[in-house]
């Protein structure tokens, strides 16, 4: 009987994600959430229905009780989040909110597959991650004074993450945890935000070359000390958020040029200074070469793919456990492994959907300050993304970052659920703009028509 659920379970739950990301990619024919409204019905109900037949096989392999109940907390917390954020959020990207659902609840089917109580831990950290990201939309979208705070972002950010790599723990090497009141959480993850709200009011204020030098030395000081605390991952994408935001905001092809060339020499620098780079980028070309030791965890992500084939093991038909770290850097490998290559590339193509409607979003906004936050929350998400799931595959070598909403990590978790909510907190701008310009639209129309009226009189 286990066997018959397994089997027929793995192709209705591609199916369920398949009509899941058509859906998402759907949307984007229409300009208005009024006119989005059946596809965010069939969404949602695409979505639970996943989950029910994941969470099936899960009871029908283990024969838990226990899983039920979890299961059951899940649909309530996360049914919840939609409802009230529909009410309390009309105006915002719905598309946004549902992808992260659908992209959190994937990742706590595969946590707990791998580790029933750290998929706990996580459901704790989102339920409380939504119960204050609740009060961001709202914030961002009334307390427009932040624009004022550019270099008091930056004094945080070099502080915060200076004082990891000064007091840091170390861990695998790297300087990236710091624990606080007996909570250990990754600084570095909350400074992607202070940083972000940084170069957008630096950009946004800087109208001369000079102003655009000193703001880069700043960034570049955020990225020197993330690069002494050996956290590369977190380095890169700083790197990568500066310069995009300096593209968007210059448009001027030079400076990124210039941008990646010194990115370029960076790299040979780090390459020559860091020992663990070598390993890495040795374990890149040929993990096959030492798979007993350096090659480990790469070769088992590659073994981990090519044995899910087009549908998977099943949930616990593979051994995703054998790869170190599954849970955090190889979580792609494992839902390709157990949820097959399909389901593992519709999850990639979700992520894609919801970088593009961020993008989107920032192209129609008129205020250029929360253009460049959007859409370097935009950049950010979508870069680490890649990361995480180039580096399992071999297409880049490993950087060590979480995929955002899948990955176990209470920081990363919390930090991208606030990201998120900031740019719908930055749709509802969007959409006020939007308002803004049709009663001006109107006025001037009414405007016109009097004079015509007073021309014919």
């Amino acid at each position: 009987m286990k066997l018959y659920v397994t089997e027929i379970s793995k192709y209705v739950i591609a199916l369920f994600l398949f009509l899941y990301t058509l859906e998402a990619f759907i949307a984007f024919r229409f300009r208005t959430e009024k006119k989005r409204k059946g596809i965010y019905i069939r969404q949602i109900i695409f979505m639970f229905a996943l989950q029910l037949a994941c969470f099936v096989q899960i009871i029908a392999r283990t024969g838990k009780a226990r899983y039920l109940f979890f299961f059951a907390f899940q649909i309530i917390v996360f049914a919840s989040v939609l409802m009230l954020f529909y009410v309390i959020y009309p105006e915002a990207n719905r598309l946004i909110i549902n992808n992260s659902c659908m992209l959190l609840m994937i990742g706590m089917i595969i946590l707990t597959r791998l580790s029933y109580d750290k998929a706990v831990k996580q459901f704790f950290i989102i339920t409380a991650s939504f119960i204050i990201g609740f009060f961001v939309p709202e914030a961002v979208f009334r307390f427009n004074f932040v624009k004022k705070f550019t270099y008091v972002f930056a004094a945080i950010g070099v502080v915060a993450i200076g004082v990891v790599l000064l007091l840091g723990a170390v861990t695998n090497g790297s300087k990236i945890t710091y624990t606080l009141g007996g909570i250990t959480f990754q600084p570095s993850e909350v400074v992607k935000i202070v940083f972000l709200f940084f170069m957008a009011g630096a950009l946004y204020e800087s109208d001369n070359i000079w102003l655009l030098f000193i703001n880069s030395i700043i960034a570049a000081a955020h990225v020197i000390i993330l690069v002494l605390s050996k956290d590369l991952g977190s380095a890169l994408i700083f790197f990568v958020i500066y310069l995009a935001m300096i593209y968007i905001a210059t448009e001027n092809i030079g400076y990124l040029a210039i941008g990646l060339g010194f990115g370029a020499l960076a790299s040979a620098f780090a390459y020559k200074l860091f020992s663990h780079i070598q390993v890495r980028v040795q374990a890149w070309i040929d993990p096959f070469a030492d798979i007993e030791k350096t090659g480990y965890q790469l070769s088992q992500s590659l073994f981990g793919i090519s044995c899910g084939s087009w549908f998977g093991l099943g949930l616990y038909g593979g051994a995703p456990q054998s790869i170190p770290f599954v849970e955090q850097d190889f979580i792609f490998s494992a839902i390709a492994e157990e949820m097959g290559i399909i389901f593992a590339v519709l999850m990639a193509l979700i992520c894609v959907s919801s970088f593009v409607a961020i993008m989107q979003e920032g192209y129609f906004l008129r205020d250029k300050y929360y253009r460049l936050v959007v859409c370097g929350i935009g950049v950010a998400y979508i870069f680490q993304t890649f990361l995480t799931i180039g580096g399992g595959c071999k297409f880049i070598p490993l950087t060590g970052v979480t995929l955002p909403l899948v990955s176990y990590g209470g920081t990363s978790v919390f930090v991208t659920i606030i990201m998120m909510m900031i740019v719908e907190g930055i749709c509802m701008i969007r959409t006020d703009e939007r308002y803004v310009a049709i009663e001006k639209m109107q006025r001037r129309k009414a405007a016109r028509k009097r004079t015509e009226d007073k021309a014919d009189t």
